[in-house]
């Protein structure tokens, strides 16, 4: 019972339901290309770049967290010590590079680069206007990290890149919605608080939506019933997000964000599409 209370605190610390999913995501993808046993090396290095952002986030945040009330957070209601969390955090950023590399450079690099961006985003960026680029640039990338391990490296086309790239701005625009408050007490006025919630839900729903179509409308090797429930299902997630931010649902919002992600992982793997050029 003891280490399960220790440890429970120190999995939502890493924010444990973006980094489960993100993680699937990636190993999905790299089944679906025909990575093979290498899916598990893409598995483990995002997993471990996830843990790193989660945990970093958490960590450098913890003095604004606590300003804003938020005990919720596992730090500031005492759970867990931020020293442990910090140390999590460089642990899985130094695991993170060999793991990455297994891929090989070219493959490891572009995960390293979407992973620093992410911390960059956790010391600094949030606060800018340029706060969208981590996750568009992260995002985007994601489909070159899974490819670029496969021979002759291959780089994916540029469709995939627009449509993860898409779906991550999205993302942003949604993460930051049930924290404005917060956000405005301690300072942040990154582009989704400078644009306002509904500004923010506008931009997220069309950057999701623009996601869907474009993997809808994409090459693909043959669809079928399947590939068009998976399309209206994706479709659905994503109205289904602005309805909960509508309602003031905005954790929830964000779930259905995750979960409109997957869905349109899924609409590509079923329709056959191909992540390289």
């Amino acid at each position: 019972m003891g280490e399960t209370a220790r440890v429970i605190p120190l999995l939502r610390a890493c924010h444990f339901q973006p980094t489960v999913a993100v993680t699937a995501i990636a190993t999905t993808l790299a089944v679906s290309v025909g990575r093979g046993v290498g899916s598990a090396w893409v598995a483990l290095a995002v997993l471990a770049g996830q843990l790193s952002v989660g945990w970093s986030n958490d960590y450098l945040d913890r003095d604004r967290d606590r300003f804003a009330g938020r005990t919720d957070k596992p730090i500031v209601a005492g759970q867990v010590s931020a020293r442990t969390v910090g140390v999590g955090a460089v642990i899985a950023a130094l695991a993170c590079v060999p793991l990455s590399m297994m891929s090989g450079w070219r493959a490891g690099s572009v995960h390293l680069a979407a992973v620093a961006g992410a911390w960059a985003y956790n010391g600094w960026l949030k606060s800018t206007i340029a706060s969208v680029v981590p996750f568009s640039f992260a995002f985007g990338v994601l489909p070159a990290f899974v490819t670029l391990g496969l021979p002759g490296h291959p780089w994916p086309p540029a469709w995939v890149a627009l449509a993860a790239g898409l779906m991550g701005t999205g993302a942003h625009f949604v993460n930051t919605l049930p924290d404005f408050a917060g956000d405005a007490d301690s300072g942040i006025r990154g582009l989704p608080h400078r644009v306002g919630p509904r500004g923010s839900l506008l931009l997220g729903f069309v950057s999701m939506a623009a996601a869907t179509a474009v993997l809808a409308v994409a090459p693909s090797n043959g669809a079928g019933l399947l590939d068009s429930v998976l399309v209206v299902a994706a479709s659905t997630a994503v109205l289904a997000v602005v309805a909960a931010g509508l309602a003031r649902r905005l954790r929830a919002a964000w779930s259905l964000t995750l979960c409109a992600a997957a869905l349109n992982v899924a609409v590509f793997v079923t329709r056959g599409g191909s992540l390289t050029l």
